[in-house]
């Protein structure tokens, strides 16, 4: 480890009223810093690049806890993306959309009151949460339920408490271990809906065997925190951008074929996603800075795509960018492979939005809250819709 290494300290610099701007001033000031808390963190675009891209150096297996398969390295990884691929292939997203269109005018229809409403209780959480239930062939029932687990796992990760995150990983499997019991059971299949991804997991087979209740329960948990916690989060800030844009608001409304891109953009400018880990596998020179094997490493995305090296006016949303160089959904042999699902989910949400409303915008008089690290985004944010 360098001797000069540059530190920072997150807690302190990071909780501010605007993440995005605190991330802009880090990048700034030190696009590489060390800290207690995170490890090593990079901030630059080209410095996140280079560890996206080289796994061979950078590990993702950074926790104790199975983690299938975020957290595997080839060639160990590979088996598991391969076999978790076919589930986002366009045709099944493509079947899968109208299903999502309806769970989206359900939602929005009886919310267009013109009167004010909170976006992430009320429209981001549980949309993405009836999409995820209506994903896995599981019953709505269960959309509070994993609302309250994402929720109180994002606040337990936020407070580093390991206890609190062991009994929430134990929680989360106890609900998949139901849902694969009460398969197990029903050998005719006579449940199987339109979309089961679960009973098709139960049928999948890694190295010769079928996969265990753990390995399910890990991929159903890996998902679960992205569909919850990252679709919600998108929303918001969608939302909050077009609030506060109304030229760019009226751009969609009068050009609905900018809508897939234009999330991409308005993503890329306030990522959803705070930060990654990685560790380093061996003795490695990164920006300047000698790493030991073992060290960790925080990739922090809202900073990399807002790099001025890389971007032309980085803060600004421009509505028919090129996505070139976005991160939005990294890069690598850990590239989210659920993209193209994300991406349709939230066009299919925005469409209805627009086609529902006349408008909307911030409702002045209410609190907006910004997420508190490691979630991004806004943890309250009060709009006004208008039929």
């Amino acid at each position: 480890m360098s001797p000069n290494k540059p530190t920072w300290d997150p807690d302190a610099e990071l909780q501010a009223t605007n993440q995005v701007a605190a991330q802009d001033e880090l990048r700034r000031r030190c696009p590489v810093a060390y800290s207690e808390q995170l490890g090593w963190s990079l901030f630059a675009h080209a410095d996140v690049m280079r560890v996206l891209e080289d796994h061979e150096r950078f590990s993702n297996a950074v926790s104790s806890h199975l983690s299938v398969p975020n957290g595997m390295d080839p060639p160990e990884h590979t088996p598991y993306r391969q076999m978790i691929e076919k589930y986002f292939w366009p045709e099944r997203v493509q079947a899968f959309q109208p299903l999502v269109e309806q769970i989206a005018d359900e939602l929005i229809a009886p919310a267009v009151t013109g009167v004010s409403l909170e976006v992430m209780s009320q429209l981001a959480r549980r949309f993405a949460s009836r999409v995820q239930c209506a994903f896995l062939g599981w019953s709505f029932d269960l959309e509070q339920t994993l609302i309250d687990w994402t929720l109180e796992n994002s606040r337990a990760s936020r407070d580093g408490d390991r206890e609190q995150l062991s009994k929430l990983a134990a929680r989360f499997e106890a609900i998949v271990d139901r849902q694969l019991d009460s398969r197990a059971r029903d050998v005719q299949g006579s449940t199987l809906t339109a979309s089961d991804v679960t009973r098709e997991l139960m049928r999948e087979q890694v190295h010769d065997r079928s996969l265990s209740y753990e390995e399910i329960s890990s991929i159903l948990r890996n998902w679960t925190v992205g569909e919850i916690g990252t679709i919600s989060a998108s929303i918001g800030i969608v939302m909050h951008h077009l609030a506060v844009q109304p030229i760019d608001q009226q751009q969609l409304r009068d050009q609905p074929n900018l809508v897939a891109g234009a999330i991409d953009e308005i993503l890329r400018v306030h990522n959803p996603l705070f930060s990654n880990r990685r560790v380093a596998r061996c003795p490695v020179e990164l920006a300047g800075q000698q790493l030991a094997a073992g060290e960790k490493i925080t990739l922090h995305w809202v900073a990399a795509n807002r790099d001025e090296a890389v971007f032309e006016s980085p803060g600004e949303v421009q509505l028919e960018r090129t996505p070139t160089h976005n991160l939005l959904y990294g890069a690598g042999v850990h590239a989210c492979p659920g993209a193209l699902l994300a991406r349709m989910e939230l066009t299919v949400f925005l469409n209805c939005l627009l086609r529902s409303t006349a408008g909307f915008e911030l409702s002045n008089e209410l609190p907006l809250v910004f997420a508190e690290m490691p979630e991004s985004g806004f943890s309250e944010l009060w709009v006004t819709l208008r039929n």
